[in-house]
């Protein structure tokens, strides 16, 4: 194995880390957002499968 490609090796290496290392951090950002939006989604859920009591009046203007 020449120097070069062992330079080029470690190059890769770092280069695959950095990027798996990016990625994490991106899930890891967006991680508040899901468990959010999957509560919102448990509560809809629990409140039923029926159309709202009351639909929302339409305002007139006079």
């Amino acid at each position: 194995m020449k120097w070069d490609d062992l330079t080029l090796t470690i190059l890769a290496a770092f280069g695959a880390v950095t990027l798996l290392l990016t990625q994490v951090g991106e899930v890891l950002a967006k991680l508040p957002q899901v468990i959010r939006a999957w509560r919102r989604v448990r509560r809809e859920l629990r409140r039923g499968d029926g159309p709202d009591p009351q639909p929302p009046r339409s305002r007139t203007l006079a």
